[in-house]
């Protein structure tokens, strides 16, 4: 009795845990490049968890992903924005203060 309590505590624990990645497929660009499969950041709109993010391991280049977060900040949250005005795809800042 004892095992299946443990069995179906395990499998509900598992169910539910957060996955941390997604795999992404490979493709070809409209430029006609091909992108090799590979893994990335499941989207959360947190610049802090993403493998690019200075500081942070990341498994595809089996590196710690080099640079300043300033700079990234910058480039992370003035993203998409058109010459015209506001429409960022995300308008807050993240940075550190």
């Amino acid at each position: 009795m004892k095992k299946i309590i443990l069995l179906t505590v395990l499998a509900l624990l598992l169910g539910h845990s957060p996955a941390q990645s997604a795999s992404v497929d490979g493709y070809y660009r409209k430029d006609g490049t091909y992108v090799a499969p590979y893994q990335r950041t499941n989207p959360d709109h947190n610049p802090y968890n993403n493998y690019n993010f200075p500081g942070n391991y990341n498994p595809n280049s089996g590196r710690t992903t080099p640079g300043n977060p300033d700079t990234y900040l910058d480039r992370y949250n003035n993203r998409g924005r058109s010459s015209g005005g506001l429409g960022g795809y995300n308008s807050f800042d993240y940075r550190r203060r």
